[in-house]
């Protein structure tokens, strides 16, 4: 089963995410921060996937992220209106940044895409 590991700190999302996930037949392991998303980097994910308004970090765990894995997928969302978050984003090793409507209404190909 393909491994998806996010960092989300939103309820709310994160039931979206597992109700996507489990229809796609994808795991999902979440963690509220970026220590906690270096622990689940041991089950080889394909995908991390950031919520840039997580409260604890993300940008430091994107970071931190790259420095021992060069090789898996970040994909981070954000509210659209803030460019200057995504810019950092991008720099500290975000493969894409989506605003969270794109990437709401992509969920389901997004997920998928680590099943490739």
């Amino acid at each position: 089963m393909a491994t998806v590991v996010a960092l989300v700190d939103d309820l709310f999302f994160q039931m979206k995410l597992a109700e996507t996930a489990k229809q796609l037949g994808v795991e999902v392991k979440v963690a509220a921060n970026g220590e906690a998303l270096m622990g689940l980097m041991a089950s080889e994910p394909r995908l991390v996937i950031v919520d840039l308004n997580a409260r604890n970090q993300p940008i430091g765990a994107i970071e931190k992220l790259r420095q021992a894995r060069k090789d898996v997928r970040v994909v981070g969302f954000l509210s659209h209106v803030q460019k200057e978050l995504a810019a950092q984003a991008q720099a500290a090793g975000c493969d894409e940044v989506l605003p969270r409507s794109s990437f709401t209404q992509n969920l389901a190909a997004i997920l998928s895409s680590a099943k490739d």
